[in-house]
């Protein structure tokens, strides 16, 4: 067993001049639910934990801009208290609740969610939809970083020696706009995504879909932003035409694997009908 230095810094100056001059293998801890699982089972030897919930703008939400600025080490718990986020962003709300039983809710944060490169990660194509913005801080500097160019593969982010996510920014949700996450999984509750899709839309005084982003989890290496799939909404009253057009753009997206939990044909077809479900969802909420 591998001797481990534990950290816990309150600076992103002092975290990340840890990690750049770390030599071995580096974690950052957040929530831990995947990190220590990780450890418990042999799949990684850490020599250096920094543990970041120490550092204030991890730990915090706070309306910026009209929008919401979401700290990495938030728990998916505290998420689904926040009453001001509930509101404006359910979806991406339900996605992370969705991460792990209510007991894991408490550690659990999106942060982790994302920087463990999962494909099937919950929040991760919802906040795709909500095109959130990641704030990275590292040895030279803060960079922002839209959510979708963070994973790099299954296991894999695009962050440099030294980064650390820090917080997300969720911009400020228009009016009638409305947001939604489906996923499908095997059992009812605490399994890994086979398919999620997360959908976020905007109408206009008309009723006309004015905006739209679509992300799409679990079917390729990375979470996906799908352009063609948004694009079947724009212009439309969402009606059964658009979302045939949106189902068949979110299926064609799909670059899925064939494995134990589902076949490519089924991940590719269901994509498609959750993201019409999903489509709905967040029509009935931009409406109301």
């Amino acid at each position: 067993m591998t001797d481990i230095q534990y950290e816990a810094p309150d600076s992103f100056d002092a975290a990340t001049a840890l990690l750049a001059k770390a030599k071995g293998n580096a974690k950052i801890l957040a929530g831990g639910t995947d990190l220590l699982v990780q450890m418990k089972s042999d799949l990684i030897e850490p020599t250096l934990l920094v543990d970041i919930k120490k550092i204030a703008e991890t730990r915090t939400i706070s309306q910026e801009k009209g929008g919401f600025r979401i700290g990495a080490a938030v728990t998916g718990a505290e998420l689904g208290e926040h009453e001001a986020l509930c509101a404006a962003w359910p979806g991406v709300v339900e996605a992370a609740e969705l991460i792990g039983s209510t007991q894991v809710q408490g550690r659990a944060t999106i942060g982790g969610n994302l920087c463990n490169a999962s494909p099937a990660a919950d929040s991760v194509p919802a906040m795709i939809a909500a095109a959130a913005v990641v704030s990275v801080v590292g040895p030279g500097g803060r960079r922002e970083v839209p959510v979708e160019n963070i994973a790099a593969g299954p296991g894999k982010t695009s962050l440099k020696k030294g980064e650390i996510v820090a917080s997300f920014f969720l911009p400020k949700r228009p009016d009638r706009a409305g947001d939604a996450y489906l996923r499908f999984i095997p059992r009812t509750e605490m399994d890994i995504a086979v398919v999620g899709v997360g959908i976020n839309l905007a109408l206009d005084g008309d009723g006309l879909c004015r905006d739209a982003r679509v992300g799409l989890g679990a079917v390729a290496p990375t979470a996906l932003l799908v352009g063609p799939a948004a694009d079947a909404l724009i212009g439309t009253r969402v009606d059964e035409a658009a979302l045939d057009n949106l189902a068949a753009a979110t299926s064609a997206a799909c670059k899925p694997i064939d494995d134990k939990r589902g076949t490519i044909e089924f991940r590719t077809d269901v994509a498609g009908v959750l993201a019409r479900r999903a489509a709905s969802i967040a029509l009935q909420r931009a409406g109301n």
